[in-house]
């Protein structure tokens, strides 16, 4: 069958909060729908049911309040373990 996952990926060159991004992405069917990026700050869409998600959670400002805070909440707070075990 079909199958739908999200994947959320911290890159980052170091602490400071301006070098680290989120991205936060929708996948079905092995193809990426949708993803929100921390630089740009919203959602986009790449297929037509990705691009009807990305409006409607766009003009959601509690899901984007959401995701703009995990940048800090989940990232930055997970930095020092992730570099610890390299």
């Amino acid at each position: 069958g079909f199958k739908m996952y999200t994947v959320e990926r911290c890159d980052f060159n170091s602490t400071d909060p301006k070098d680290i991004k989120l991205t936060h992405s929708y996948y079905y069917n092995k193809i990426e729908v949708n993803r929100f990026d921390s630089d740009v700050g919203h959602y986009v869409g790449y297929t037509e049911y990705g691009v009807k998600n990305a409006e409607l959670w766009n003009n959601d400002p509690a899901i984007l309040a959401q995701w703009r805070a995990e940048k800090e909440r989940y990232c930055q707070h997970n930095i020092g373990n992730w570099n610890s075990n390299i």
